[in-house]
């Protein structure tokens, strides 16, 4: 039996709120402001699509069509590489966006609430598919779509049945399936112990309404005892409470191992800022964030997600399969990236072999 995803908990509510006071409007004000901001971006997005629906149309007058809407929780770089790689697996199997296919797309703007709009304009608009990017956008997808034949597919959940999307044995809740970017917790914990030998503690900052964070802290608790660790967490409702919370946290731990949390990822800079400050790492979880400032990762590769999504996306467009039948699909192993910048300016040599062993060294931070 299908149920609704709990997209808009009390936390994301009181996030909201409090993200509103803090900017110095009222509540009323934020939530007009939004709604109207949300509600321009689906009118250009309406706009847009019908003028890209002629021009593919017209390119590919001799065959099949297709329309996706794809809708993105937030901007940061590992949601962008899914975007690309998808769009890259789907021009693999045949449907190129311009010739065959035309594609809506929306940003949440790490807002559940616009993620909603975002899903049930799409299906106002008879989308032929929902590709969700990120858990909130997954969850408010599935919700939108669920009296509908519209499938949804999903990339960037990193726990698909703490999310309500799939059952335990991997089976869809619904006409919903994808790909999860689950982080590989043990081999990032073996990395931090080879790079820290002595540290005891490590630090990890969440937004305690990701079902996809707070599961994966759950694993991290599980196994660092086995690497001498102890997990110290904070969590936070918005973006404007990452400077706190990251400014209490890096006097309690001896470094600092970050999520794909959506709002922390947003607050990264100001993250590492504090940590340098206190002179302590701050461990990523995929190529990007070591790009911006990370020491180092074990993570996964999201383009190489999203291509793994969009093949699965163009098997249910040419109905060669159901999306209520494929069970979501996992980003297997992971790949080391390391800074040496962020080495040097904080006294760190990295283990012998590790520049060698890596998928990708980097020598500066690059901050977009």
């Amino acid at each position: 039996m299908k149920k609704k995803a709990m997209a808009l908990t009390m936390a994301a509510i009181l996030a909201a709120a409090s993200l509103m006071a803090g900017c110095g409007q009222t509540a009323g004000e934020e939530t007009t402001a939004q709604t109207q901001a949300a509600e321009e971006s689906v009118n250009e997005t309406e706009n847009a699509a019908s003028e890209a629906n002629g021009e593919t149309q017209q390119a590919a007058a001799d065959g099949q069509t297709y329309t996706i809407g794809i809708s993105q929780f937030a901007e940061h770089g590992s949601l962008d590489n899914c975007k690309e790689g998808f769009l890259e697996g789907l021009k693999e199997a045949g449907i190129e966006e311009g010739v065959n296919l035309t594609v809506l797309f929306d940003n949440a703007q790490a807002d559940t609430s616009t993620a909603g709009i975002i899903s049930d304009n799409y299906v106002s608009q008879g989308v032929d598919m929902i590709c969700a990017i990120a858990t909130p956008s997954a969850m408010s997808a599935y919700n939108s779509c669920l009296d509908t034949d519209i499938p949804v597919i999903f990339t960037a959940v990193s726990d698909p049945v703490g999310a309500g999307l799939a059952a335990e044995d991997g089976t869809p809740e619904g006409n919903i399936t994808g790909t999860a970017d689950t982080l590989p917790v043990a081999a990032q914990l073996e990395m931090i112990r080879e790079v820290l030998p002595d540290a005891k503690t490590i630090g990890i900052l969440y937004t305690t309404s990701e079902a996809n964070s707070i599961s994966t802290i759950e694993t991290y608790k599980e196994l660092a005892g086995e690497y001498g660790f102890e997990i110290v967490d904070t969590g936070i409702n918005t973006l404007a409470d990452v400077e706190l919370a990251a400014a209490d946290i890096v006097t309690k731990v001896d470094c600092i191992s970050n999520l794909t949390d959506n709002t922390v990822v947003q607050g990264l800079q100001t993250v590492l800022a504090k940590a340098n400050e206190a002179g302590i790492p701050v461990f990523g979880s995929e190529v990007e964030q070591v790009k911006n400032g990370c020491l180092a990762s074990e993570g996964i590769d999201y383009v190489a997600l999203g291509r793994q999504t969009g093949a699965m996306a163009a098997k249910v467009l040419k109905g060669e399969a159901k999306a209520s039948d494929l069970n979501f699909e996992k980003c297997e192993g992971a790949n080391l990236y390391i800074n040496t910048q962020v080495a040097e300016e904080l006294n760190i040599t990295f283990p012998e072999g590790y520049a060698e062993d890596a998928m990708e060294v980097f020598d500066e931070i690059t901050v977009e």
